[in-house]
């Protein structure tokens, strides 16, 4: 039961621990409070003064949960919860199949994905929460950054990593905070749906983050996701872009250019390499003594300080 509501509510299990206690923290200040405020109704225990406690609990109790919730940090989740119920007692506004407006398919966590069985395809409930998907070719060190940034958020959840190399490094780091893994081949990623279905529709993913994702983004994903997928580049554009322009192969060209400086841009994505409308950059000095190894250090330094939040920033946009 548990569990079941862990992965309705879409939330860690520290999360759902921490939701679980304001519950019954709020639950049981509700309770107590009832009976004070009965105190000045002056009336006998009896079927009336049962019918005004359930009824003067029922209207406290919102107020109640979202006073603990407070201190318990699940105040925005609270909100939402309270939210949604409130349009489900009002009758909600419902579309001709019976959906709240806005209500999404979602489906439990997947383990290891390598092909997708359409049989396997759940429902998901409605959730307030912005679901992410980070895309990445190898050891995976700013996706671990974001996923640690976002750990217990109330607001967005890392729900899938998409990989396309069988033992990168972002593999091991997805199975160490269970998070599914979509691994993707090159032939339907270009040629087919982009794997569409799996990301948006089976997986309910919002937002796109390419962390370290070295292919091109097809235009059937791009327009899945318009101005919701976000890319990082270790330099500045739009200098040292470009097809071919990832890695060291960016420092190099840096270096070689005796550029006095360099640095990071995270910019949306468009069909062009590197050229979407840029988010944040971040500037770092290029010493006489530097080399593409020092500099790729620095680079490093500025994604994992700034990624993560910028990350945050522009999903809650």
């Amino acid at each position: 039961m548990f569990r079941r509501l862990k992965e309705k509510w879409k939330l860690t299990w520290t999360g759902f621990v921490l939701v679980f206690t304001t519950f019954a923290l709020g639950g049981s200040l509700c309770g107590y409070t009832g009976k004070k405020l009965m105190v000045f109704t002056s009336l006998d225990k009896g079927t009336l003064y049962y019918i005004v406690y359930i009824l003067l609990v029922s209207i406290i109790w919102p107020l109640c949960v979202l006073t603990v919730s407070i201190p318990m940090g699940q105040f925005p989740f609270f909100k939402n919860y309270l939210a949604k119920m409130w349009r489900r007692i009002a009758g909600g506004n419902r579309s001709e199949k019976g959906k709240v407006k806005g209500e999404r398919d979602d489906h439990g966590p997947w383990s290891m994905v390598h092909k997708q069985n359409p049989k396997s395809d759940i429902r998901h409930q409605t959730s307030d929460i912005k679901r992410i998907a980070i895309f990445a070719s190898g050891a995976g060190s700013n996706a671990a950054k974001i996923i640690e940034h976002l750990k217990d958020h109330a607001a967005i959840q890392v729900a899938l990593i998409v990989c396309n190399k069988p033992g990168a490094g972002v593999i091991h780091i997805a199975a160490t905070h269970q998070i599914p893994v979509l691994m993707i081949e090159k032939e339907k990623f270009f040629r087919g749906n982009a794997y569409v279905d799996e990301i948006k529709h089976r997986s309910g993913i919002d937002f796109i983050v390419l962390a370290g994702f070295l292919w091109k983004v097809p235009a059937v994903l791009i327009q899945a996701y318009p101005n919701r997928i976000i890319n990082i580049h270790p330099a500045l554009l739009p200098k040292y872009g470009g097809k071919g322009m990832y890695g060291m192969h960016v420092h190099e060209a840096v270096i070689k250019a005796d550029e006095k400086e360099s640095g990071i841009t995270i910019h949306y994505v468009n069909e062009h390499f590197d050229e979407g409308e840029a988010v944040f950059q971040a500037r770092c000095e290029v010493t006489p003594d530097d080399t593409p190894e020092t500099l790729a250090q620095k680079i490093h330094q500025l994604e994992h300080e700034h990624f993560p939040k910028i990350v945050e920033k522009v999903v809650l946009a």
